[in-house]
């Protein structure tokens, strides 16, 4: 069985919600964030740098990476059609926009709320993140570009780039007031399993 240690406001998110959507058994055990769990001794044997989420598979291994958590459970479970079909040109896409939103999206995101780890100069703060807002302006607009006509970001169907895509809106509001993000983003959450999960998340 899968077992996804997970805490709210993560990127645990979107594989959560992609393991939900496979209807592949798994457990859920929360890391106590505030009290540093992820920190200590026995997390880091899972994480050695102490990020959530980690995912244990059925055979003991643990793997870090909410990307890489993603593209394991969409080809272990192409029944549950969260990507298009391997070898296709749309599965290229898929591949093209998860490792969009991971390296730039997410990366940016990071520096916008966490600047102080991207600098060794105090006063340099303000200006790491004042990059990272220009940078996520400028990621979600090829996002709101690539989704005409959409409304997903493969067509016409929603897929695990499109949940990994939300929960990074999520972090970053104003990219929520682009029309085809807000559009896409209301969609995903008319989705049952996918509201339930916000919820126990602390998303609105």
């Amino acid at each position: 069985m899968y077992k996804l240690y997970w805490a709210p406001n993560t990127g645990a998110f979107a594989p959560d919600v992609v393991l939900t959507l496979t209807g592949a058994p798994f457990e859920r055990q929360r890391v106590d964030y505030d009290s540093k769990e992820h920190l200590g001794e026995a997390y880091r044997r899972l994480n050695p740098l102490g990020q959530i989420p980690v995912l244990q598979l059925p055979d003991g291994a643990a793997i870090t990476e909410s990307t890489a958590m993603v593209l394991h459970l969409v080809e272990t479970f192409p029944e549950a059609e969260l990507a298009p079909p391997a070898g296709s040109a749309a599965r290229a896409i898929f591949h093209r926009w998860l490792v969009f939103l991971a390296v730039n999206v997410y990366g940016a995101t990071l520096r916008y709320y966490y600047a102080e780890r991207y600098t060794s100069d105090p006063d340099g703060t303000e200006g790491v993140r004042q990059a990272a807002t220009r940078d996520l302006d400028s990621y979600y607009g090829v996002l709101e570009r690539a989704l005409d006509p959409g409304p997903f970001l493969t067509g016409r169907a929603f897929g695990a780039a499109d949940i990994y895509l939300m929960m990074l809106v999520d972090w970053y509001p104003p990219a929520g007031a682009l029309p085809g993000l807000e559009k896409l983003c209301s969609a995903l959450k008319q989705e049952p399993r996918i509201a339930e999960l916000r919820e126990l998340y602390g998303l609105a």
